[in-house]
């Protein structure tokens, strides 16, 4: 590790604190929003008698469909999130395991990279038309399978690095010792990919919770995301500006504590391979 002294440290210090304030700061402006009356948000108030009403009105409002969204969320969120673990697991080993002729795996890897550059938006559209044709717009079918699409690559690329970092001779020693391939992997290369699964599955459920432009697109109100739901706060004629803040603060709760959960895992995986 560089070790910093005299001017460079205070000069660390000072890039460090900026760093925490420009994150930190957006974060505390909305929690003391999400505590003020719409007339003290109006007016700047830096001091404001606190107030759960905005709390209590989008978790108990007659014209709020939080609690909703929530559910849809989640449920989106989670099926996603398995469902692109268990194929994105199986591929990511393949590639990484089995001999495949290099120009296949390559084009597959490639593929998948080059998908995940293109802009969401850009295929919302054709999306759209599909499911309107198959019957599954405005479902949470149907934003669960382009949630499972997006989220794929990125899934396959993750979980190829840590199954590279699994010494291959574990395997043949299980294969050696009478297992079959898929024993193998069951029982040996799978348990040493658990801090990957975490990892990987964190970042996928995240990524699914927060994703906002194609559940716009795609869902109705009743089958309306987090996301979508927190900028239904903002009509045409009246901005909800404390509601909207308080139903960001409390969507921010699962993936907060997803990430304190996985935080070590993640970034695991996301250097692995870097010091190499």
């Amino acid at each position: 590790m560089l070790a910093l002294k005299g001017r460079e440290l205070w000069i660390g210090y000072a890039l460090l604190a900026l760093s925490i304030l420009l994150v930190v700061l957006p974060f505390l402006w909305i929690l003391m929003t999400s505590f003020k009356y719409q007339i003290d948000i109006y007016t700047g108030a830096w001091v404001f008698t606190p107030t759960l009403f905005n709390y209590a009105d989008v978790l108990f409002g007659p014209r709020s469909d939080f609690l909703t969204n929530v559910g849809n969320s989640l449920i989106v969120a989670a099926v996603s999130t398995v469902v692109v673990l268990v194929i994105g697991t199986l591929a990511a080993y393949s590639l990484a395991k089995l001999p495949w002729a290099p120009w296949i795996s390559k084009a597959f890897l490639g593929w998948m990279l080059l998908f995940h550059m293109i802009p969401v938006l850009t295929i919302v559209g054709p999306w759209y038309l599909l499911f309107q044709e198959i019957g599954l717009y405005a479902t949470l079918t149907g934003l669960i399978l382009t949630h499972i699409t997006i989220n794929l690559p990125m899934t396959v690329w993750l979980m190829m690095a840590f199954f590279r970092d699994i010494p291959v001779e574990l395997e043949e020693a299980a294969r050696v010792d009478g297992c079959r391939r898929a024993q193998a992997f069951r029982k040996v290369v799978l348990p040493l990919a658990v801090p990957g699964l975490i990892a990987a599955g964190v970042i996928a459920f995240v990524f699914s919770w927060n994703e906002f432009s194609i559940a716009l697109n795609l869902t109705s109100r009743g089958t309306a995301t987090v996301p979508v739901g927190i900028a239904q706060f903002a009509q045409q004629y009246e901005i909800q500006n404390g509601q909207m803040a308080a139903a960001s603060m409390i969507s921010t709760i699962p993936a907060m504590l997803l990430m304190l959960f996985g935080q070590r895992f993640v970034v695991q995986g996301l250097t692995l391979g870097s010091v190499k």
